[in-house]
């Protein structure tokens, strides 16, 4: 990994100081910060470090550039506790990345933060204050202050801390400070700008879950549509693969290039009549019944007086609907049931049938840890010159595209009285054919990777940026830093799919992501696999 290609110059010599824990401890005591250093180590260029006990982020990164390598346990001022991590490159470009989690995730992302160092930024993640998986949910129950913690307290705390540690062993604060997250580490980014604007100086948030009481009561709603297992309504999984095929055969061509990618969902006017089970056929179709579970999946959450609660999945997410959708079975809709018993402390009593727009009046209220990220006015972030790039699949069967498209839309509302124009410090982009965070159905292989939070690790646990396309055309956390320290906003990021994603050595597809509501249309000549070949220009 050679930095010099990444763009990163005025790259910082490592400290004198000693790679340990009794050094990290006294710049905590000499700064006043309550916390005790648990570990501290060097790590040797091409290394790796070793992850263990953490179930959320058990990857161990690989490859590493030499740095140190530090972790924390923190008391916070509710007399909670949370851990952070912290990399800090021998050979630094000046620049702090804070990297988010994702779900309910308590653990250290290491494998993000080994992607980031491999830029030369110090790279800093922290487990939010508890430890588990990412569907783990009993660590909130009455525990409201650890709640606060995994909404937005570990991760501002985390990095005020990580900033003094940054000055104190390399001699200088950092210039210039980052966070990229996606889903709810895309929700972690959003709140962390809107309660703390002088955090970070760009943020990526991909497939934020900003909406926490509705995107978490709508993963239970769903599957309460396709419930119970063997009702007539219900839909069973192995036709999820056949309304997939019928959904690309009738979208695909609609969006103008018929290519295997559903370039624009929303604008498909889909039939799902065509499924309809006729005469005696029964097979690989569906019933009436079954067509009216179908049409509440691709339609909004509308509940008491017409009352929108949230989007619908869009067509192209079929793929992966054994999960979102699911199969009808008793124990996927228990394991969505967490949320309201913890996080709105109705107990373990509480369960699928006690589901009613009452509850989500109830979680509004509630608004667990102050989590949801709904200050839509952001000027205060833009005031201090601050840059947010949000990305979304347009694929994504875990969180409905539509949440992203909402929140854009109240930023745009929330800004337009200061006379604001949003896109000069805040571009959405919608990804055809990306699922949530990462990867493409096999069915579209569509390019979806720019470096985005989680994605190098779906490449190999030693991938930084973009293999191949070290540039700010290609890679988003690149684009991030032009906008923000050279002034250059993103007209695209060119969205890259690899043959083999594993050995990511040759480069199947590649593609512009254009800046929400522009599409990338194909010039009509040329090789719709190359990014030359396509524009982005307004779908009205």
């Amino acid at each position: 990994m050679v930095l010099a290609q990444l763009g990163l110059l005025g790259l910082a010599s490592a400290t004198s100081l000693p790679c340990s824990i009794n050094a990290f401890q006294k710049i905590l005591n000499e700064n006043g910060l309550n916390g005790t250093v648990t570990a501290a180590s060097s790590i040797a260029t091409n290394g790796t470090y070793e992850v263990s006990d953490d179930e959320a982020y058990p990857t161990s990164p690989a490859g590493l550039p030499a740095l140190c390598q530090l972790e924390a346990n923190m008391t916070t001022e509710a007399g909670t506790t949370y851990n952070f991590g912290l990399f800090l490159p021998n050979e630094w470009n000046n620049r702090f990345l804070a990297v988010g989690n994702g779900g309910y995730a308590g653990g250290i992302n290491w494998i993000d933060m080994g992607a980031g160092a491999g830029y030369g930024f110090a790279v800093m993640s922290t487990d939010t204050g508890h430890q588990g998986s990412y569907e783990s949910t009993s660590w909130a129950y009455h525990n409201e202050e650890s709640v606060v913690d995994w909404a937005w307290r570990a991760l501002h705390e985390a990095t005020v801390t990580s900033k003094v540690i940054i000055k104190d062993w390399y001699g200088q604060k950092s210039e210039y400070n980052y966070y990229s997250g996606c889903s709810v580490g895309g929700r972690q980014g959003l709140r962390a700008l809107q309660l703390f604007p002088e955090d970070y100086d760009g943020v990526s948030a991909g497939a934020p879950a900003w909406w926490t009481n509705h995107n978490q009561l709508f993963a239970l709603k769903v599957l309460l549509w396709n419930f119970p297992e063997d009702a007539e309504h219900t839909i069973p999984a192995s036709m999820f693969d056949v309304i997939g095929d019928e959904v690309l055969k009738q979208c695909d061509p609609q969006d103008g290039m018929i290519d295997t990618i559903i370039s624009d969902p929303l604008g498909c006017n889909f039939d799902p009549l065509a499924l309809l089970c006729k005469g005696e056929n029964s097979i690989d179709c569906l019933s009436g019944r079954q067509i009216d579970t179908l049409y509440q999946i691709y339609g909004d959450w509308v509940d008491v007086n017409q009352t929108f609660v949230f989007p619908h999945y869009l067509y192209g997410t079929e793929s992966s609907w054994s999960m979102a959708v699911g199969t009808g079975s008793l124990s996927s809709i228990d394991n969505q049931a967490g949320y309201a018993q913890d996080l709105l402390g109705y107990g373990p009593d509480w369960n699928y049938t006690d589901l009613s727009y009452a509850t989500v009046q109830y979680g509004d209220k509630v608004n667990p840890g102050n989590s949801t990220a709904d200050d839509f006015d952001i000027t205060p972030f833009k005031a201090r010159g601050g840059k947010l790039i949000h990305h979304h699949g347009l694929a994504d069967p875990t969180l409905p595209t539509g949440s992203s498209i909402y929140w854009h839309g109240h930023v745009t509302r929330a800004l337009a009285l200061s006379n604001t124009t949003v896109g000069d410090f805040y571009r959405m982009f919608l990804i055809p054919g990306m699922e949530h965070c990462m990867s493409t159905p096999d069915s579209m292989d569509a390019p979806w990777y720019i470096a985005g939070a989680n994605q190098a690790a779906q490449l190999g646990d030693n991938v930084s940026g973009v293999p191949g396309y070290r540039d700010a055309k290609h890679d988003v956390i690149l684009a991030l830093m032009n906008w923000v320290e050279n002034g250059t906003a993103p007209e695209s990021i060119i969205a890259t799919k690899y043959k083999d994603d594993s050995t990511h050595d040759e480069v199947l597809r590649q593609r512009p992501i254009c800046p929400f509501p522009l599409q990338a249309k194909h010039s009509g000549s040329g090789n719709p696999d190359l990014p030359e070949n396509w524009s982005c220009e307004s779908v009205y």
